[in-house]
């Protein structure tokens, strides 16, 4: 268990950064999120790994980018040019494992706007190992401009848009996991990432316009995941306008009519 996950986020000081000061958090900008994939690692009932667009008036940014990503964006008219920031929240393959693709494409097409990539720490070695695997001896980040950005617990990430705090989950600690909760304008789009319960999913959700929470199973306990009955038992503790639920099984997807929240489908559009 990663223990971070375990103590309440007032225990900590989230650190003033001045570059606050040029982020309008206030303005009210239209926002869209299009689901790009709501499935779990195996592609449970064909779905894609998990990735959300998210676009304003000015920026579109992914959160988290799994393998079958770019596939996603493409069905969805998306261009990978368009994307200025892509947010992680864990080192696992249906997570992150679309990035090798995204950049490599961005590479051969010879992209020249920048990229930010928001993350753990170490994504910048992970996608260089990952790029020399799948495609040897071809440079991909010499070719492009990628601003690699790490959080740590607890503290915050600022762009020129996104706010972006993390908090540590409970799933695979090699992985890093984390749950974010991003401030774009005035509106608060958290994600619990891959974790069980965990108190921080109270803090992450607060308030949150939407609050995108994995729910991997319905009733089956499985150590580092949710299930929907867990989620209930715990829901009156969370403070959120609006849920989807997302990182759907095949349990969960078989007794889907039994869930009485909304769930994340595949080329779902949610205004904010």
């Amino acid at each position: 268990m990663n223990n971070l996950a375990g103590k309440a986020a007032e225990d900590y000081i989230c650190l003033y950064n001045p570059i606050m000061e040029n982020v309008t958090l206030n303005a009210n900008i239209p926002i869209t999120l299009t689901v790009i994939g709501s499935g779990d690692a195996f592609g449970s009932g064909g779905r894609l790994t998990t990735c959300f667009h998210v676009k304003t008036d000015s920026h579109q940014f992914l959160i988290d980018c799994g393998v079958t990503s770019l596939t996603g964006l493409k069905q969805n008219g998306i261009k990978q040019e368009d994307i200025d920031t892509i947010l992680i929240t864990h080192f696992h393959g249906d997570h992150y494992g679309g990035l090798p693709f995204f950049l490599l494409e961005a590479a051969v097409y010879s992209r020249t706007k920048p990229i930010t990539i928001i993350s753990p720490p170490g994504a910048r070695k992970r996608i260089e190992d990952l790029l020399e695997l799948l495609y040897p001896s071809t440079k991909v980040l010499e070719r492009l401009i990628v601003d690699f950005k790490e959080y740590k617990p607890y503290e915050s990430v600022h762009t020129d848009i996104l706010t972006v705090q993390a908090f540590p989950v409970i799933h695979t600690p090699a992985a890093l996991p984390h749950g974010l909760r991003i401030t774009v304008g005035n509106k608060i789009i958290s994600y619990s990432g891959d974790t069980e319960w965990t108190p921080n999913l109270i803090q992450l959700s607060h308030d949150a316009d939407l609050f995108i929470c994995e729910c991997n199973f319905y009733k089956l306990k499985i150590k580092g995941h949710l299930d929907y009955e867990t989620l209930k038992q715990n829901l009156s503790s969370l403070s959120f306008k609006k849920i989807l639920l997302t990182h759907l099984d095949t349990e969960v997807l078989n007794n889907i009519s039994d869930v009485d929240l909304d769930c994340a489908a595949d080329g779902m559009v949610v205004d904010l």
